[in-house]
């Protein structure tokens, strides 16, 4: 997801980042030497499975009892002018709903191109773009931010966005509750069984229960792969921000042999669990708020006071006086919360758009009941985008965490110690999952994709979604890991204004040379 303002919401809402509010970009160099990653090969589009470009495909599994999806490789691809913006071309890609029972059905994955603008003989094939989320459309991300990237990137590559499944216009995940996660307005209201949280889960299984199972991460890394073939590609091009940098490590551990140059931006710990991801989480945005608050003091007019410790007490009285106004609307009427407004800042903290959370607070705290509903957002109706996060966060025990009434309860205290303007806020996402009707697929551990080629890992020091240590972690579970660090504030650095990140991710995308080990930009 890249956000571009203040953006807000009910607690739940993408803009939170909740636990997976990853926004990667992912880039891997090929194992093959010669050839830079993502390059065409000879062949066309609907070169079979069993061509030599794709052969790794039996080894993520074992060949002899595999399932045989090798039509969905072969099949073609329809391409037409994108109905939103006529220069992209849209079409769409069937994959099975079940890798290992492919007569079970079929589904759609929407898929965008901007074709590269270079030579022909000088362009370097396509990258794959994952916005992250999960639950972000990749197409809509490539139709608005296409011209974000340098020119050179345009030249070289097709840029092409692929909705994953369960999200976007790829059988997306909509539980037809027409509503957006719950933000309960305390603890026992979070973490009970009758919660919001319950409520939701129970709407998705009666509605789209068949498709909840089929919706993770290993999935939607098979289906890059049938995309990769039939784009053309010997091996996978891909930048992935934030949960699309545990999107693509997932693709390098299934087919290390296709990965070509990928890049993972603001990266996630795959080896790290939920409880301790979410608590990271916590302590991250207040790390995050800390650095606004100590550079807001410093000017006037600082709408948080003068000090540090101003400025905790400042959002906390904001919080709750939110919270007791709200107490006084009629339950069918729409209220501001402390919940929007935490929701408010914390998506503000990821985009570092700190002038604009000092606007943000200032209005909040001078308007009447109105103008906080309409800055907070809380005008907005939730759908399918978050129904979508809870789905594929839930079959990842990595980023979707499961938690009984009792160990949440318990854990509220530790939260508020380590983050007391965002602890609880955070305890109150454990119990997510914990009735959600499809069991995790996957559980936290190290990837180390032996054998892919050098894959670059960016992580940005005070980044409050995806904290610092989990970038330096994954960089050094990939046995080809390099890390690429931004001394800065924000969820991810690529694209960000830092000339430093963008000319070395640049460099590596064009021509494969990874920055020097320990680079720092500044």
């Amino acid at each position: 997801m890249r956000a571009t303002g203040v953006r807000s919401g009910r607690r739940g809402r993408i803009a939170a980042g909740l636990l997976s509010a990853c926004l990667v970009l992912a880039a891997c160099s090929p194992q093959r030497p010669h050839r830079p990653a993502g390059t065409k090969r000879p062949a066309t589009a609907t070169t079979p499975v069993g061509s030599a470009a794709s052969a790794a495909a039996s080894a993520a599994a074992s060949a002899a009892s595999a399932p045989d999806v090798s039509r969905y490789y072969r099949q073609r691809l329809d391409w037409r002018p994108c109905r939103e913006a006529a220069s992209f071309r849209c079409t769409s890609v069937t994959v099975p709903l079940d890798y290992t029972r492919p007569e079970a059905g079929d589904i759609r994955l929407a898929v965008a191109r901007h074709r590269a603008t270079g030579p022909r003989a000088a362009r370097l094939g396509s990258l794959l773009l994952n916005p992250g989320g999960p639950g972000v459309s990749a197409v809509d991300d490539l139709l608005s931010f296409a011209d974000g990237f340098s020119p050179a990137i345009r030249a070289a590559y097709d840029l092409v966005g692929v909705d994953p499944r369960g999200v976007g216009r790829s059988a997306p995940v909509d539980c037809g509750t027409g509503t957006s996660l719950p933000a309960p307005e305390d603890e026992e209201e979070a973490v009970g069984p009758g919660s919001g949280f319950a409520l939701i889960a129970g709407a998705c299984a009666r509605n789209v229960g068949h498709l909840l199972p089929h919706v993770g991460t290993p999935d939607a890394a098979r289906d890059m792969d049938v995309v990769r073939e039939l784009l053309g590609d010997d091996r996978l091009g891909f930048l992935g921000y934030s949960y699309g940098s545990y999107l693509g490590a997932t693709y390098a551990e299934l087919f290390p042999s296709r990965v070509g140059r990928m890049v993972l931006d603001g990266a996630v710990d795959p080896g790290m669990d939920a409880f301790r991801a979410t608590l990271g989480m916590a302590r991250g945005y207040q790390v995050a708020w800390d650095a606004f608050a100590a550079d807001c003091v410093s000017r006037p007019g600082c709408p948080v006071g003068h000090s540090l410790r101003d400025a905790g007490r400042v959002l906390d009285g904001l919080v709750a006086e939110l919270d007791e106004a709200s107490r006084k609307v009629n339950a069918r009427g729409v209220s501001a919360t402390g919940d929007d407004l935490l929701t408010a800042v914390t998506s503000a903290l990821a985009t570092r758009t700190w002038a604009g959370l000092r606007s943000l607070l200032r209005e909040v705290q001078a308007g009447d009941a109105a103008t906080r509903r309409l800055l907070l957002g809380t005008d907005d109706a939730g759908g399918p985008g978050e129904q979508s996060l809870a789905a594929v966060n839930c079959l990842s025990s990595a980023l979707g965490p499961r938690s009984t009434d009792a160990q949440t309860r318990a854990a509220v205290p530790e939260f508020r110690r380590a983050a007391p303007q965002f602890g609880a806020y955070y305890a109150g996402f454990l119990p997510m999952c914990a009735h959600w009707p499809a069991r995790p697929t996957q559980v936290p551990h190290r990837i180390t994709a032996r054998s892919a080629p050098p894959i670059l890992v960016v992580g940005t020091t005070r980044d409050p979604a995806t904290p610092y240590d989990q970038a330096r972690a994954l960089a050094r579970q990939l046995s080809s890991g390099r890390l690429l660090t931004w001394d800065g504030d924000g969820h991810t650095a690529y694209q960000r204004g830092s000339r430093c990140v963008d000319t070395a991710v640049d460099d590596y995308f064009l021509h494969g040379r990874l920055p020097p080990d320990g680079t720092v930009c500044r």
